[in-house]
């Protein structure tokens, strides 16, 4: 049996029992709220699985993106080649791993908007209030992109965040840190001003090697302007910017010469009233987001090139434009029934260009994505009602989704050939809530997500790969789909809360590209319709104790042991479409079979010193990849690249944290990440060791890649 396994299996054992021990005892644990189905409302009454990273929780940490954020709290596969680029994989659906927002099937917003970038990476935490993780596609209020999940980024406002923070941090390979806050409050306006930079140079990996071109450098800033208008209406500000800069990528290459610039900004505007008696609400919400990614990544060195067709410069500049109008207004006819309409519509365009240069056989090629708009119009419904004096809560809802897509002229792409293709989605949500006692609550719900095809996939054309491959578009595809059932449980009690649940989710129609021929080394490739399915069957569980008053123990006045958990088991992750590509097995690839996260803290919360210290795990389980890497023949005999697949084996990374406050307001702190010096990545197979496990031929400059060895950060926050 599995660790994961082991862990999950005595986590439900012991909290059961100790549950049953404390259930004449009134619930008193907060109760969660999230918007998940586009309103506030405690979290037992969602048919989802709704995870939520709180501001404790990101305070207490020392991540330096959304990224390493998500990864510690075990929200899915997370495969991050740099600081500045990722992928994430909840329930079979993923993000496309050059961060192409629009390729995404996990919907990640901001603010409850479209964010613009899948690549979580180039987000900082610094102004994050919260972050909301909706497991599967669990309501009709979002609409393409969300069928692994949604990921809602909260950001920080002068009413969640009022008073001046000022934090600095320093460690290891260089890292220096530094944000800037103030939030505040007068007469019914409210405001928030967040500033926030920082730089890491090349780090060492587990054993102590330094890992070339994996500097970073990080900048962002949020304002926040908020006005209560009266007890019934209000409207709200934000502008913000965020984004990496001159960050190296390595890539499936080791490329030491790659460097990429990454940022994402957006504004954007919202109104919510209600009527005098409660029974009407209004959201309305208007935004306009930028998203740029700026890659140079060059092959000077690769074999896989001759060296007349190597390159020195590849810069490719990708733009991503969107606006958008959301417009939903809520009515309760009666007190136990309320009815949720919305009206979406969104634009967007994407606008790139690219500039090669290097030895005499190089040619200007066209941009990796072609240019184009999309125009998307949607309507939806969701209603709840509520029985039994509100134990059973029945919900359900439909929406309906027109777009368009149309192709545009590309630099040094003419034989595109420009034009505009319609399609519409029906997707729905439905399930129930049942309150079995006051401190128990079951829940079951069936929905379904889409992904859009792009204008490049749908386009009667072709688009050049940077390797020199050809992709030919296919008019006649359909949006990739996905349908989801899923069974869960919360129990809540006075010291301890577990959540349980138990899924299936199945990706269809996924659009990829199959090779039509191959000669020499570059092959003709058709985006088609994958007619076999992605399974995901699994079990999820997130709870947290104290533990001593769980267990009867005793503690002294002003002291909490606390622990708190979150994990998965992917029991069955088949693609029974793998055989199209020629794979070698049928597990689903890029999505960890099993991962938990688990940590625990002891603090003292009064006295004259308040303190705590904390021990965070992060357990990465197996996972099955078509790498890209050109492994070495040696180890790997008779590998195809991006068809054979391998598995990636399970390792624990442990994290701690101190903090101590001797001055009210003046806290110091001190972090070690990976305590244990592991030399492990969550995605490739050739580290950055020796010997090297990669094919040196068709490296640029080094071997491998590693995640970061032991890091110590040490800093101070002032809090007025």
């Amino acid at each position: 049996m599995t660790p994961v396994v082991l862990v999950l299996f005595g986590a439900v054992v012991w909290t059961s029992s100790a549950f049953a021990q404390n259930t004449q005892n009134t619930t008193v644990m907060p109760e969660t709220v999230v918007t998940a189905t586009g309103r506030e409302e405690p979290v037992t009454n969602v048919v989802s699985t709704v995870q939520v990273i709180d501001g404790d929780k990101i305070t207490k940490s020392t991540a330096k993106s959304v990224t390493d954020l998500l990864a510690e709290n075990a929200v899915g596969f997370m495969s991050q080649w740099t600081q500045g680029q990722t992928s994430l994989n909840i329930r079979g659906g993923a993000t496309e791993g050059q961060g192409r927002d629009f390729k995404s099937e996990v919907l990640v917003l901001i603010n409850g908007h479209r964010a613009g970038t899948a690549n979580i990476s180039k987000l900082s935490t610094a102004d994050v209030e919260r972050i909301e993780i909706v497991r599967g596609p669990a309501s009709v209020v979002y609409g393409s992109q969300n069928m692994g999940g949604v990921v809602n980024i909260i950001l920080k406002t002068g009413r969640t965040a009022p008073g001046t923070l000022v934090e600095m941090d320093s460690g290891s390979f260089g890292l220096i840190e530094g944000k800037l806050q103030n939030g505040g409050l007068y007469k019914g306006v409210d405001w928030y001003l967040g500033l926030n930079g920082g730089k890491q140079d090349d780090y060492q990996v587990g054993g102590g090697q330094v890992e070339l071109n994996t500097a970073w450098s990080r900048m962002g800033g949020t304002g926040a302007l908020g006005w209560q208008i009266d007890d019934d209406n209000r409207l709200d500000m934000t502008v913000r910017t965020d984004g990496v800069y001159n960050t190296g990528f390595r890539g499936s290459g080791a490329n030491i010469f790659a460097f990429d610039t990454r940022y994402n900004q957006s504004i954007d505007v919202s109104y919510n009233g209600k009527t005098p008696d409660g029974r009407g609400h209004l959201f309305v919400q208007g935004y306009y987001v930028q998203d740029v990614d700026d890659l140079n990544n060059p092959s000077p060195l690769s074999n896989l090139n001759a060296p007349a067709s190597r390159t020195w410069t590849d810069h490719n500049h990708r733009m991503i434009d969107i606006e958008g109008v959301r417009f939903q207004p809520r009515y309760k006819a009666w007190s136990s029934n309320e009815l949720l309409v919305g009206v979406d519509w969104e634009r967007s365009w994407i606008t790139s260009y690219r500039f090669r240069a290097g030895g005499p056989a190089v040619t200007q090629l066209s941009p990796q994505d072609n240019n184009e708009t999309d125009n998307v119009w949607a309507v939806y419904a969701e209603d709840s009602q509520t029985f039994f004096d509100d134990r059973l809560i029945v919900r359900g809802g439909v929406r309906q989704t027109w777009g368009t897509t149309t192709l545009l002229p590309t630099p040094n792409a003419p034989t595109l050939i420009p034009g505009s293709v319609d399609y519409q989605a029906t997707t729905y949500s439905a399930g129930a809530i049942l309150k079995v006692t006051d401190w128990m609550t079951t829940r079951f719900g069936a929905s379904s997500g889409f992904r859009a095809p792009t204008a490049t996939e749908l386009g009667a054309n072709f688009t050049v790969t940077p390797i020199g491959n050809t992709i030919f578009g296919n008019p006649n595809l359909s949006p990739e789909r996905s349908n989801q059932l899923e069974l869960g449980g919360r129990i809540t009690t006075k010291n301890a809360w577990l959540d349980l649940a138990l899924f299936q989710n199945v990706i269809s129609n996924r659009i990829q590209a199959v090779t039509i021929s191959s000669r020499g080394g570059v092959s003709i490739s058709q985006y088609q319709n994958n007619p076999g399915d992605i399974l995901v069957q699994g079990l999820e569980l997130q709870g947290e104790a104290d533990i001593p008053r769980l267990l009867g123990f005793s503690v002294r006045e002003g002291e909490r042991w606390s622990l708190w958990s979150n994990g998965y088991y992917n029991f069955s992750m088949t693609d029974y479409g793998a055989a199209l590509t020629g794979a070698n097995s049928s597990q689903a690839t890029r999505i960890n079979q099993y991962g938990l996260s688990i940590g625990t803290r002891y603090s003292r919360i009064d006295g004259e010193m308040p303190w705590s210290v904390q021990l965070h795990g992060v357990l990465r389980g197996p996972m099955w990849y078509n790498t890209e890497e050109a492994l070495s023949p040696v180890y790997f005999p008779g590998q195809v690249r991006n068809v054979t697949v391998y598995e990636k084996g399970a390792f624990w990374v442990l994290n701690t944290r101190f903090e101590i406050e001797p001055h009210k307001g003046v806290t110091f702190f001190a972090a070690v990440n990976n305590l244990l010096d592991a030399n492990q990545d969550p995605i490739f197979i050739a580290l950055d060791q020796n010997p090297c496990r990669a094919n040196l031929a068709a490296q640029n400059g080094s071997c491998g890649n590693s995640m970061m060895g032991r890091e110590v950060v040490a800093g101070v926050k002032v809090r007025f």
